[in-house]
């Protein structure tokens, strides 16, 4: 059996996991992790503007568009792996099936961690609902009884990735990751979403004001690294330590 850590992002369309965890997904590859990327939906409805704007355009062709974008982003971040369930957004629903499918790929996977939205999020829905399902479904393959003979999940921590306007969500994060050794590699997968790319600033400018947060909390001008580039997350369950 394989000795290499592991990781699982739940991503609720194929571009959320980029701005907002790319980072991570790099940093924990470059260190010998396997990261898998899962998006439940395409965001074809909801997050695709830029694309049902062009003349004759087709949702067939959205889907199409948006796999290639985030395919060319879990390449650029060197990424494990990368799933598409294809369940539709706006609004994003998952019935029992799909929740098994996404407890098999728990299950699969074996993550040490997880990550996904915030619990909280009244302009997208469909992030908090990603949220709440992969909580469930983490609940679900932790129990011996549910298809009995897999190998159970552990305990692995869930991580909440920033959402795009902090202070409606009432996410508080309480890990930041210095990202700076692989941040050309976030970057570049920031610049595969041709069909979001009014959020490329955003996203730099946010890394950037995390990069600062990391400095302070790791000593400031006391001697903190100089981190240029981080991301914030928010933990759901208690972390076990032997110290502090």
């Amino acid at each position: 059996m394989s000795d290499k850590k592991t990781a699982l992002v739940v991503s609720a369309h194929a571009a959320d996991f980029v701005w907002r965890a790319g980072g991570a997904i790099a940093l924990h590859q470059k260190r010998g992790w396997e990261v898998t990327i899962v998006c439940l939906s395409y965001g074809e409805r909801g997050e695709s503007a830029k694309l049902w704007k062009q003349q004759g355009c087709t949702l067939d062709a959205v889907k199409s568009a948006r796999r290639a974008e985030a395919e060319a982003a879990a390449q650029a971040l060197d990424a494990h792996d990368i799933r598409f369930f294809d369940i539709g957004d706006y609004p994003l629903e998952m019935d029992r099936a799909a929740k098994d499918r996404l407890v098999d790929l728990i299950r699969e996977v074996q993550p040490s961690f997880m990550m996904s939205h915030s619990l909280y999020d009244p302009y997208n829905t469909d992030h908090m609902y990603a949220t709440k399902v992969t909580m469930e479904c983490r609940m679900i393959a932790q129990a011996w009884g549910h298809n009995p003979g897999q190998k159970v999940l552990g305990a692995p921590q869930l991580y909440l990735f920033e959402p795009h306007q902090t202070e409606q969500m009432g996410w508080k994060p309480d890990v930041f990751l210095d990202i700076t050794e692989v941040w050309d590699r976030k970057r570049a997968a920031i610049e595969c979403m041709q069909g979001q790319e009014h959020l490329w600033d955003f996203y730099t400018n946010v890394a950037e004001n995390r990069g600062n947060h990391f400095r302070r909390n790791s000593g400031g001008q006391a001697g903190g690294r100089n981190a240029r580039y981080a991301e914030g997350f928010q933990s759901v369950y208690p972390r076990t330590v032997d110290e502090l």
